[in-house]
């Protein structure tokens, strides 16, 4: 469509949101007559009246009618994608609404979150801690934090942290007990501590790898917990076998609380994401996207 044919649409639309030739031709800087020449070239190329026109009022007829319902949304589109930039150069400012689950809120946010907030003194941020996959939009939420295998296709995704990985450990007094497994079908003569999926209620698998085949395996023990905390917190007294993200364990393994096993059977998988609706940001949470962003190896 060229250039010309863009102004005229955008002079009808114009004239058919105000009702008058008058305050149309004020509003885009034309004179009267002007744009009366341009609604005739208009109409003369399209083959339709568009405006019924009196000595007191404009209105557009049923083709006009029609016309605007089609091109009136491009046009605001295109208007608040001016606004929206002019936004974006302006200082962050207003709340952001996030969601996201204990292990994420601390493994991105606590070292990061405190020191954004010092950066953007006019920008607050709400963190609501919740298990479940909450739809975003419906909840009222800008942005959620997850695993990237758990993102919506309609959402837009930034990696915050590196690869994942699962971890099988247990205690050294549960290895005094017990002889450690070598393949991941020795888990069924071990006692595991389970954790139970707040959105589906099921038992989350323990899922493996080996030669590019992935398979799961359903174990079971004394313990079901809802909590990765909790899990940590039994598995560490050396109530069974846990299934924690590497993240999670290795503090433990570190000061000798832990010992890893089937860790050749535990390959990566998508790390965590800041996924947001598929629109354009407020400057605040692009702000806190950059702030957040994953650049490491």
């Amino acid at each position: 469509m060229k250039k010309g044919e863009l102004d005229e649409l955008f002079a009808f639309v114009t004239i058919a949101r105000t009702r008058s030739f008058t305050r149309a031709a004020a509003e885009l800087n034309l004179s009267p007559s002007a744009l009366s020449h341009t609604i005739k070239a208009l109409e003369l190329r399209l083959g339709v009246r568009l405006l019924a026109r009196t000595t007191r009022s404009v209105a557009p007829t049923a083709a006009g009618e029609r016309l605007l319902r089609s091109v009136e949304p491009a046009f605001r589109e295109v208007q608040a994608g001016v606004t929206a930039l002019g936004d974006w150069q302006r200082e962050p400012h207003g709340n952001i609404r996030l969601t996201t689950f204990s292990y994420a809120a601390h493994a991105v946010l606590g070292a990061s979150l405190p020191k954004f907030l010092l950066d953007h003194p006019k920008v607050s941020v709400e963190v609501v801690l919740d298990s479940k996959l909450i739809d975003l939009i419906a909840e009222g939420f800008d942005a959620g934090i997850r695993f990237g295998e758990s993102l919506d296709q309609d959402m837009i995704a930034v990696p915050v942290g590196p690869a994942a990985r699962m971890a099988i450990v247990g205690s050294p007094a549960y290895f005094e007990r017990h002889p450690r497994p070598q393949t991941p079908s020795d888990l069924d003569a071990h006692n595991c501590v389970n954790y139970r999926q707040i959105g589906s209620g099921g038992l989350l698998p323990w899922e493996f790898e080996r030669d590019g085949k992935e398979f799961r395996v359903r174990t079971s023990g004394q313990l079901v917990v809802d909590d990765g905390d909790l899990a940590a917190t039994a598995v560490v007294a050396g109530a069974g076998l846990g299934y924690m993200l590497e993240g999670h364990a290795l503090p433990y393994i570190a000061k000798g609380q832990l010992i890893r096993v089937l860790e050749e059977w535990c390959t990566p998988f998508a790390g965590l994401h800041l996924c947001y609706p598929n629109r354009q940001p407020s400057p605040a949470l692009r702000a806190l996207i950059d702030a957040l962003r994953w650049t490491g190896p």
